[in-house]
């Protein structure tokens, strides 16, 4: 039984697209995100692609009356490019950088340089205890081909871990951000069923944005057609997710989105939508009330996990191909080189210049191939580490599964069983 009326806290999040002397027109674009932040008063803000500390710090200059308290999470060669700005005083703050993000010579992607994490920050909120998260995931280039699907499936296991191994102990948890997968994709079902983390689109008691609540639209001046094919109106890529605990029950109360064109201004404020959630919080007097654990059957997340776990296992198979290939390369620049160490040796008509340059070709190659060899060996040892950690927790599933089969429908204490999530109100 609630015992007061519900607090309210506003969520914003919204992928700022901030790639200096790439992205379009950065400069004015973070001139109408403060003048948006200042002007709507958000509890908190979750930004990502903040890729310039420069931007970060104009951010934190204009909004110093209205959001005081601010975080900017480090990570990578350019940074991850997540940004906090809250009412609410930061207590604390981590960072968890993912182990795996792409490949370093796929130059024209680049998401290697960035270095994709999951922050977490910690606020008071009404007297509760708020744990607050901001990610971005590998994007998806190719929804026919996906090259990075198993990368970016162990950054959707990576981050539940992360989730659910630091809000022990939270009242409430929300995470928002651009996870780059659609709300059936496998990741996204890994990580709600192993967090009890509801999506607000599907919660939401009224929305009020873009048709199926996409977040990146064709009516958009900045998107790229080809990014949605074959989805021609649209995709939902960005999420605020949230949870509740025994002492507090979260309710969305209402969900928005930016709808591309921004009024008075000649484009919008990235290519991608942000996103507002209004979420009631109200404190429960029946710890055994509550609505926000809620988790998927125990059946249900065994499926998912032996999903993910056949995209690891096959992502391993392909890495280790991709080693060979860089071992080999290896050998042969080996073998290369000794035809100019032979040639610099036994009498030819080749002059000094042509024999250093083939030896230099030879070096460079080896160079290139040792390093691929290192960088697939470790993306290896970490496709192994989460393989056998997704394996645990398919055997401890079997394990309770088991138990359940053999002690009924409840326990003999009274404790509820698990039950699957509810229908979702709105069809993703």
């Amino acid at each position: 039984m609630a015992t007061e009326r519900p607090s309210r806290l506003r969520v914003f999040s919204l992928n700022c697209w901030g790639i200096r002397f790439f992205s379009q027109l950065c400069t004015q674009r973070y001139e109408m995100i403060g003048e948006l932040l200042g002007r709507e008063q958000h509890d908190i803000a979750l930004l990502q692609e903040v890729w310039s500390e420069r931007d970060f710090l104009f951010l934190k200059r204009k909004l110093s009356s209205s959001h005081p308290y601010t975080h900017y999470f480090k990570s990578g060669v350019i940074g991850s490019g997540l940004a906090v700005f809250s009412r609410h005083r930061i207590q604390d703050a981590l960072l968890y950088q993912y182990s795996l993000n792409g490949y370093p010579y796929m130059l024209r992607h680049g998401d290697w340089f960035g270095g994709k994490a999951v922050g977490l920050v910690i606020v008071e909120v009404s007297g509760l205890k708020a744990h607050v998260y901001v990610t971005h995931l590998h994007a998806e280039y190719s929804r026919a081909q996906d090259e990075y699907l198993p990368h970016r499936i162990v950054q959707s296991w990576e981050l539940l871990q992360f989730v659910r191994h630091t809000s022990r102990g939270a009242d409430l948890v929300v995470l928002g951000g651009d996870l780059n997968m659609h709300p059936q994709d496998l990741g996204n079902r890994l990580l709600r069923s192993h967090t009890g983390l509801r999506d607000c689109y599907t919660e939401t008691e009224a929305f009020d944005g873009c048709e199926d609540g996409h977040t990146l639209i064709a009516d958009n001046h900045f998107t790229k057609k080809q990014d949605l094919i074959p989805f021609e109106k649209g995709i939902r890529i960005d999420y605020i997710l949230m949870k509740g605990s025994q002492r507090v029950s979260m309710k969305c109360e209402s969900l928005s989105t930016t709808k591309g064109p921004v009024a008075d201004k000649p484009f919008p404020y990235s290519d991608h939508e942000a996103l507002t959630a209004e979420l009631a919080l109200l404190r429960l007097e029946d710890s055994r009330q509550h609505g926000s654990s809620d988790t998927l059957a125990v059946s249900d997340q065994m499926d998912v996990v032996t999903e993910a776990c056949a995209v690891v296992k096959e992502g391993l198979c392909q890495t280790e191909a991709l080693r060979d290939k860089a071992m080999r390369l290896m050998f042969g620049a080996l073998l290369l080189l000794l035809l100019p160490l032979a040639m610099a040796f036994l009498p030819c008509s080749c002059s000094f210049s042509t024999v250093g340059l083939l030896g230099a070709v030879c070096i460079g190659l080896l160079l290139s191939g040792a390093l691929l060899y290192l960088l697939f060996t470790t993306h290896i040892k970490v496709l192994k580490e989460t393989e056998d950690q997704m394996m645990l927790t398919s055997n401890d599933l079997q394990t309770k599964l088991t138990g359940y089969g053999l002690s009924g429908s409840s326990s003999s204490n009274g404790s509820p069983e698990l039950q699957p999530l509810s229908p979702f109100k709105r069809e993703e």
